[in-house]
């Protein structure tokens, strides 16, 4: 059985920082392909980041070069770093995983991810 158990989110002001963490059980990370959503009120879930089979690092249009997806693989963890955040930014961020052979051709797609994490909430005041 594979869990992906989010924490890091919480209360920033514009500007600021966080490290949102997904710690994974029963899949090894680096073997798959983990992704990063959010979703905001009313709004349609939205790729973040995502890194691929053979390393390549995907991220969002909006994100750019603000966040950084990474991975520790002696911990089984996909990290997003958060940087400049804006109010924009405030969603509930959710950790994904692809173990399908094709999951690294669209890495953007929800579809392209079989498990889910149960979402970590981000808020960022102005």
């Amino acid at each position: 059985q594979v869990q992906l158990v989010e924490t890091g989110g919480g209360l920033v002001q514009a500007g600021g920082s966080l490290r949102l963490s997904c710690a994974a059980s029963g899949r090894t990370v680096s073997r798959h392909v983990p992704g990063w959503f959010r979703q905001a009120p009313g709004q349609e879930r939205e790729f973040v980041a995502a890194i691929t089979r053979s390393g390549s690092l995907r991220y969002g249009d909006f994100v750019k070069g603000r966040f950084i997806i990474s991975t520790d693989n002696a911990k089984n963890t996909v990290y997003l770093q958060m940087n400049s955040l804006k109010p924009e930014d405030t969603a509930v961020y959710y950790c994904a995983l692809g173990i399908r052979g094709d999951s690294s051709w669209y890495p953007s797609s929800l579809a392209s991810y079989d498990f889910w994490g149960q979402g970590t909430q981000v808020t960022v005041s102005s």
